[in-house]
């Protein structure tokens, strides 16, 4: 009698150039946005208020954008990521329309690297995934590597291919929505005075504020994602605790940093990210930004700023390595993003 369960894919399962389309479309509702709210502290304005995001020129306030990247990587962990050790990092991520309630999401990925970990028992794979809406409109794109388990240590090793990606994303590569525009915009509702002019390149900004992770929130957020990677679920895959997904504290450091950066309104760009240490209920994480770069864009009004935002579990903000060039262990992500805001 065959079986019809799937196992997931294991490392001699991929192979450079396969185009993986993943399963289960998703309708966006309100839901998502409620749901992203009461799970993270956001509260960018502009995606709190549809009369906001009219005052800036788009039709309604959009989902949250990492609300889409959720989405979109969700589609993705069957096919890429359920026998995966970790998720290794990001690169080449761009927002590239808003997306709507009412807009059905759908992922597709291709493989684009590979190679064998020395030990024979795991590999690296390299993707990029685009996430495209009902009118095959690609809403969001990125790459990113992951540790896969070998089904069979013996398995030959594929040849090594490692894609060329960009270290960074330059602000001609960034696409500003369309209509979007700052000229009107109102400091008072959005919650902080501060504009693009106001940010220096090397300023730290520490978000003061912090947020204790628990269980149910993460495993809830996780299922929303419909993110089905064994190390956020089953405790018997990795004993020594339930990993939170990365992506979980992603959002909550990019919520926290509304105190600070609270006219950081849109994350246009993903140059590059690391999950730099494991987080597990009952961590408390803050967050701080770097101002890395800055850059005038050709929509009225609007500005873009390059960050560093690190999030932390312990030790003080603005420590990120220590002398032997590691992170530190309280680091838990590091995240190079370029956002929008007014100038």
């Amino acid at each position: 009698m065959g079986t019809k369960t799937n196992p997931g894919r294991f490392f001699e399962d991929y192979r450079v150039g396969q185009v993986i389309d993943h399963a289960v479309p998703r309708t966006v509702s309100g839901g998502e946005r409620a749901l992203y709210h009461a799970l993270y502290p956001a509260r960018h304005a502009l995606y709190s208020s549809d009369a906001f995001a009219q005052a800036c020129g788009l039709p309604a306030a959009p989902i949250d954008d990492l609300a889409a990247f959720h989405l979109v990587f969700g589609k993705t962990v069957p096919d890429v990521s359920l026998n995966a050790v970790a998720n290794l990092g990001y690169a080449e991520g761009r927002w590239l329309r808003p997306v709507w309630p009412g807009d059905t999401l759908r992922a597709s990925s291709e493989v684009i690297g590979l190679k064998q970990n020395s030990n024979g028992k795991t590999g690296v794979v390299y993707v990029r995934t685009r996430g495209l809406n009902q009118r095959d409109e690609a809403v969001l794109e990125y790459c990113r590597w992951v540790m896969v388990r070998k089904r069979d240590a013996e398995a030959p090793a594929p040849e090594t291919v490692l894609p060329e990606l960009k270290k960074a994303l330059a602000p001609e590569d960034l696409v500003i929505p369309e209509g979007l525009d700052f000229t009107g915009y109102d400091f008072t509702l959005a919650g902080e005075p501060h504009r693009w002019s106001d940010y220096e390149i090397g300023e730290t900004i520490d978000h003061v504020d912090g947020v204790t992770v628990e269980e149910a929130e993460h495993m809830m957020a996780t299922r929303l994602w419909q993110n089905t990677a064994k190390v956020h679920f089953d405790l018997s895959f990795r004993p020594e605790g339930r990993l939170i997904y990365g992506g979980h504290v992603i959002s909550l450091a990019r919520a926290l940093s509304f105190n600070g950066l609270a006219n950081a309104q849109m994350v246009v760009g993903l140059n590059g990210g690391a999950h730099a240490g494991p987080c597990f209920a009952g961590d408390t994480v803050k967050a701080w930004s770097e101002v890395l770069d800055k850059a005038d864009t050709p929509a009225p009004g609007v500005g873009a700023l390059r960050l560093r935002l690190v999030a932390n579990k312990d030790g003080a903000p603005f420590d990120l390595r220590g002398e032997d060039g590691r992170y530190l262990p309280g680091v838990l992500l590091d995240l190079d993003i370029w956002v929008l805001i007014p100038k």
